[in-house]
């Protein structure tokens, strides 16, 4: 989710759900090192938020975890799953599979300068990796080294010859195989990640595992998972449709743009709102079309496309 999950992002996740454990975009240690702290940093949401790091030398991810501290994330989470290009080349993310004892070493550090909980995403192997050999082994040393939360991507990654969309869709999704690691592993929670596209599936997965994650499903079609999420611990959802949120996100323009902001930055994040509603096509249209120079009075011509002006 680089490039996706930004502050923007966050605080419009929020406004639809009170109890979702948000991420960040993955930050690597050495930029939360050297970089803009403020900006790589930003919780960008109230309630629960997680940090998501990327790397593999022990020291800098001790180091960044330790800063990180004063942020005020809720857990801070070490990405062994993403199989993008940039990320291979730094090694970090996916091809870690390939490492376990220097994963371990990576969290035991983490969890030594840590105020929160170091969790893991992970997929369930890389390559020609036996997932079925491979994932309990590797969940096995997280749990040895402290970890005590997993996030399982049910599907191998291809570090050759699949393009990072191509590892999110080719490779074949193994559901028995994480419910089977979960029965394993009973005092470890673990949440399943892919292809999961409705809050019912997540319901069904939740019958099995301890905590399900939704990524791409949540952004494309925010309200058919978020909208309806805080039912799962059964809170009344924040709105009661689409169109009250479109209204209520109205606020949040206003500050963003009164502040120098640009449109689009709030507002990329939304379009897929009214995915599969009346009026879809023209509210998507219309917030992308006037994107670079938009006003408020742009956003009332959107909602009015949808019938909530």
């Amino acid at each position: 989710m680089m490039d996706w999950t930004d502050p923007a992002c966050r605080r419009f996740h929020r406004l639809l759900s009170r109890r979702a454990l948000l991420y960040t975009e993955m930050v690597t240690a050495p930029a939360v090192i050297h970089g803009d702290r403020a900006r790589l940093l930003a919780r960008g949401a109230p309630g629960p938020v997680a940090l998501q790091l990327g790397g593999s030398d022990p020291a800098e991810l001790r180091e960044a975890t330790r800063i990180a501290g004063d942020f005020g994330f809720d857990e801070i989470n070490l990405n062994v799953g993403c199989p993008s290009d940039r990320v291979q080349s730094g090694c970090f993310g996916a091809v870690l599979m390939k490492t376990p004892a220097l994963v371990a070493d990576c969290v035991a550090a983490m969890i030594a300068a840590s105020p929160v909980e170091v969790t893991v995403k992970c997929r369930i192997g890389v390559d020609d990796q036996n997932p079925a050999e491979v994932l309990p082994a590797f969940v096995a040393t997280m749990r040895d080294a402290g970890v005590r939360r997993l996030s399982i991507h049910a599907r191998k990654a291809w570090l050759q010859g699949l393009s990072p969309r191509e590892n999110r869709e080719i490779p074949p999704l193994d559901y028995p195989l994480v419910h089977s690691v979960k029965a394993a592993f009973p005092t470890l929670h673990l949440s399943i990640n892919g292809g999961i596209g409705s809050l019912a599936v997540a319901r069904d997965q939740l019958a099995v595992m301890d905590g399900v994650m939704v990524g791409r499903a949540a952004y494309h079609q925010p309200w058919d998972i978020l909208g309806g999420a805080d039912a799962l611990w059964g809170d009344d959802p924040p709105f009661a449709d689409p169109a009250e949120a479109a209204r209520a996100m109205r606020e949040e323009l206003a500050r963003h743009l009164s502040a120098g902001g640009r449109m689009h930055q709030i507002t990329r994040h939304m379009l897929g709102l009214f995915h599969g509603r009346p009026g879809a096509r023209g509210w998507k249209r219309i917030l992308s079309e006037r994107a670079s120079a938009g006003t408020l009075d742009d956003y009332d011509a959107a909602l009015a496309a949808v019938g909530a002006a």
